[in-house]
């Protein structure tokens, strides 16, 4: 098990306030001598801002604000920071900013808010969430500006993975995401019952736990920082033996996108909700697709569809996250999957993303292969969405209360 991410939550001034970022790079660097001294892998190194509207206050300063903080973390060895998202009471404008903001970047995420208990799903974000992912696809041959953006529906601050952290703008935060599908994996190669899989998975997660809440509660504490807690989704790395894929089908003993696929997910979901630990942000099943080795090839098979992702994020999941998508992809489709999202985590009262990935040049059922280590082979997704009318296309917002019987 690696730790995906040590990530500081600070809310960084306009003009950037370089102490506050000069003080995330000697805690972050710090817990990471910390963690490699007890044996972890850190792979990354991030700081999230609060969202960006509240910051700069002006759109028109979003480029430049993304520049500077940009800059600030390359001085300071920090690999990744998030603007944090623009919200569905900021202007439209901010929204439209983003796009410029990550094309003059390349270690700067943002998102958008589609969907939140106070607004309900916000038709007008949906359609400026899609605007945005279609922009994003095209500042880069390769469509991986979308890597760096994230729709976000009920999704609350402190979650340490990008693009979905954010800060809540108090005193600075430290929390740990994790890549760990590897434990789901091991526990369920060594047991004989799904009794025995529960509990070596619980066991697993638990003694994980402890170990990394001690060293990091006692190097944030030494600097009088408040540690927010251990985001333990199982997070995969394109490996058979990292994949989250491949444990939830030595759960059912078939094929990811196949029947049993939904209950193993469950499964898993409820056991991670079972161990006992200071979590934060989703500590769920992260599904991506592009980054799980199992997932990927299940989609290239045609077993495994964006309604099928759907479905498993009704139970365990984190939403779409790096789904491919044919690179023709129009706003008004995309805005059809977001509105599905938002919808989802209002009603089972969760929280869900959507990293929506379409690749320039590619069509549905099209093979893609990238010379990217965090990628593994799939092919390209139909949308099954032709786009938003009748009454959704329309401007307001709809409540949808969380589902009470």
């Amino acid at each position: 098990m690696n730790l995906r991410t040590l990530t500081y939550f600070v809310d960084p001034g306009f003009p950037v306030a370089i102490e506050r970022i000069n003080a995330a790079g000697k805690t972050l660097a710090g817990l990471k001598a910390a963690f490699k001294d007890a044996g972890y892998t850190v792979q990354m190194l991030r700081l999230a801002s609060t969202p960006f509207p509240r910051v700069v206050g002006d759109p028109h300063k979003v480029v430049a604000f993304a520049q500077d903080l940009e800059a600030a973390i390359f001085i300071n060895e920090i690999d990744y920071a998030t603007l944090g998202p623009a919200r569905p009471s900021d202007s439209p404008d901010f929204y439209a900013a983003i796009p410029d903001a990550l094309a003059v970047t390349q270690n700067i995420l943002a998102s958008a808010v589609i969907a939140d208990p106070m607004v309900g799903v916000s038709l007008p974000a949906v359609r400026l969430a899609a605007q945005i992912i279609h922009r994003c696809s095209t500042i880069s041959p390769d469509g991986f500006g979308n890597l760096r953006f994230g729709a976000l529906a009920n999704v609350p601050a402190g979650s340490p993975f990008v693009p979905a952290a954010y800060h809540d703008g108090h005193a600075a935060v430290i929390a740990i995401g994790v890549e760990s599908a590897d434990l789901a994996v091991t526990a369920f190669d060594r047991a004989n019952s799904l009794s025995e899989a529960r509990a070596y998975l619980i066991r697993a997660v638990e003694e994980e736990a402890q170990k990394i809440t001690a060293i990091a509660k006692k190097a944030s504490g030494a600097r009088g920082l408040q540690f927010g807690g251990i985001d333990f989704s199982l997070a995969p790395y394109p490996q058979t033996a990292r994949s989250i894929g491949s444990a939830l089908e030595r759960l059912t003993g078939g094929k990811v996108g196949e029947h049993g696929t939904l209950a193993a997910a469950a499964f898993i979901a409820d056991t991670l909700d079972r161990a006992k630990f200071k979590s934060t942000g989703f500590t769920g099943l992260f599904l991506p697709v592009f980054e799980d080795s199992v997932l990927a090839a299940r989609a290239a098979e045609g077993l495994l569809t964006v309604t099928d992702l759907l479905l498993y994020s009704s139970v365990c999941g984190t939403g779409l996250d790096t789904v491919p998508l044919p690179g023709d992809v129009t706003p008004e489709a995309l805005a059809a999957l977001l509105v599905d999202v938002g919808a989802l985590a209002l009603r089972l009262n969760k929280p869900l993303t959507a990293r929506l990935i379409p690749i320039p040049g590619k069509q549905a059922g099209d093979e893609v292969n990238f010379d990217f280590p965090y990628f593994a082979p799939s092919r390209i997704l139909s949308p099954r969405a032709s786009g938003l009318g009748g009454l959704f296309g329309g401007d307001e917002s709809f409540d949808l209360a969380p589902r009470s019987r």
